[in-house]
């Protein structure tokens, strides 16, 4: 049926460019963004399952920066106890330099000032070791320390760990003359010299215990960065699956789409043409 006032092929044909044409722009944007969901009508599912996922993975980015923060924290405490350890072992010497009766007590006074000033260094390190203003061993961090957060949620023990470290200053460790006036407090004559063996002795498994608590954070820490990557790299793969598209796929339905729309096109053209056979017959 020949139609001047209708032109139902011409109709029917721009419909189906339009459709290619449409179908054509969205291979264009999945191709040129290189992700097969880039608005919530192409998969409003998949797209909020990306944003929790893309919520996830950067969570847990954090988690590892936040764990090697406080791995750098603990190495900071750790490093400063090796210094007093070094202090304390010093101490131990004279002090038992100090025990033995062939000496004078004008020579253990003499040693006994040295021994003081190892005291007093060690409350020093204890007063100014930091960590981004923290301080670490002056007793800021006992009792409920500081909390640790590496994973996406907020459940204790899962989530987060808890860094307590004990004073560490020389009173604290029973040591010089700031502590309590007994075994440690001086090594200025023999007795006290000789009680200040096991004071110091006490203080060097103290501090001993304080890095070996360190030691088995920084462990365990160590490995929820290697968890946390792992975690992070599986969630960015499942991501990937989700999101991105397969550049094959879209490609084969780009020039699909590219070839349906230069024939609509083509074929849009004849079917214009039609109410111009109408009116020949007419003119006929």
């Amino acid at each position: 049926m020949l139609s001047i006032n209708t032109n139902l092929m011409a109709m029917n044909t721009a419909r189906n460019l339009s459709e290619h044409y449409n179908q054509l722009g969205v291979s264009t944007q999945r191709l040129s963004t290189g992700l097969r969901i880039n608005n919530a009508a192409d998969d409003a599912a998949g797209l909020a399952i990306r944003e929790l996922m893309r919520g996830e993975i950067a969570s847990l980015n954090q988690g590892v920066r936040n764990s090697n923060d406080a791995i750098s924290l603990i190495q900071t405490a750790d490093g400063a106890l090796q210094v007093i350890n070094r202090k304390l072992i010093r101490m131990k010497e004279l002090a038992t330099q100090a025990a033995t009766g062939t000496i004078t007590t004008d020579q253990r006074l003499i040693i006994d000032s040295e021994y003081q000033a190892m005291a007093a260094e060690i409350t020093r390190i204890a007063n100014t070791t930091q960590f981004n203003s923290i301080h670490l061993l002056n007793g800021n961090l006992t009792g409920a320390g500081l909390v640790v957060h590496f994973g996406s949620g907020n459940i204790a023990g899962q989530d987060n760990y808890n860094i307590a470290i004990a004073n560490s200053t020389a009173s604290a460790l029973g040591i010089g003359n700031l502590s309590a006036p007994d075994a440690g407090h001086n090594v200025s004559t023999q007795a006290t010299a000789q009680a200040s063996i096991g004071a110091v002795e006490g203080a060097i498994l103290a501090k001993d215990h304080i890095r070996a608590n360190l030691g088995a954070l920084q462990n365990r820490l160590a490995g929820t960065v290697t968890n946390l990557q792992i975690q992070a790299e599986n969630t960015r793969a499942a991501e990937s699956r989700i999101s991105d598209a397969d550049v094959a796929t879209e490609m084969t339905a780009f020039v699909r789409n590219q070839i349906l729309s230069q024939t609509a096109t083509a074929m849009l053209a004849q079917a214009n043409a039609l109410p111009r056979m109408a009116m020949q017959l007419i003119a006929g």
